[in-house]
């Protein structure tokens, strides 16, 4: 009774450690990131992809209001999974501080150091008393200097850098599929293709433009840019992955 008593007082306390060096409360944010919807980030020569999952609920609601996909800055988007109050939380203080750089020293503010901002501000809720972590993961993706950099917040306040990744949803299944199929050679297009097919590999290889969100930010322009529905639904065509709604007409027939 005593041992269940003192592992109770490790899951609550998100400042001290449990005998075998874990912190549960960071553990369990873990957790609720993979309850959010997949977001998937590739890095090309011609830029980075951000792709999202936007899985709507009701017919009701409207898809604008779904928030997976954000401008940092002119150059830098992120991508979020988990809980969305915590990821604008941490969103709205990554654009302040590209705000502050630009005006303390009148040039934007590099991917990386961007993103070891935001984890420097996550790992601080890892170890102050009545605070919880922050229950979601970011996929921050930009150009610095001419050159793309993909980066990933995780709840510890760990920053680690990637040529592509996933997080939320079905992770392990689609890093497998961009294991297998990135190509460090890959144009812009080609990363849109494989951060699509991604998507599709856990969605029945098939995909709509209303249910899922892309923005890219193109090594020439280093200018964030979403996508429009006609322009995902053109790539979703040419890779084989629109899902045109055929296969459930013809079961009901």
């Amino acid at each position: 009774m005593q041992g269940q008593s003192q592992q109770q007082a490790y899951d609550r306390g998100i400042t001290i450690f449990s005998p075998d060096g874990r912190l549960y409360q960071v553990e369990y944010a873990r957790e609720a990131v993979k309850r959010g919807t997949a977001s998937i980030g590739v890095r090309t020569e011609g830029g980075v992809v951000l792709a999202v999952d936007k899985r709507i609920r009701s017919p009701l609601m409207e898809r604008n209001s779904v928030e997976k996909l954000h401008k940092a800055d002119d150059h830098i988007g992120i991508a979020s999974a988990g809980h969305v109050a915590d990821a604008r939380q941490l969103i709205d203080m990554a654009r302040r501080q590209a705000q502050v750089n630009q005006l303390r020293y009148g040039e934007p503010i590099g991917v990386e150091t961007l993103t070891k901002e935001v984890t420097d501000f996550i790992q601080q809720y890892t170890q102050v008393g009545g605070a919880r972590p922050f229950g979601v993961a970011l996929i921050v993706g930009g150009v610095e200097d001419g050159e793309p950099r993909l980066f990933e917040t995780d709840p510890s306040g760990t920053p680690y850098e990637w040529q592509a990744l996933a997080i939320g949803a079905d992770r392990g299944e689609i890093e497998d599929y961009l294991e297998e199929n990135y190509d460090e050679t890959a144009d812009l297009d080609a990363g849109i293709g494989l951060a699509l097919g991604a998507l599709a590999s856990v969605n029945d290889g098939k995909l709509t433009p209303e249910g899922i969100g892309v923005a890219v930010i193109p090594s020439d322009t280093a200018q964030y840019e979403d996508l429009d529905d006609a322009q995902v639904e053109s790539h979703l065509d040419e890779h084989g992955l629109l899902d045109t709604g055929e296969d459930e007409e013809e079961d009901e027939e």
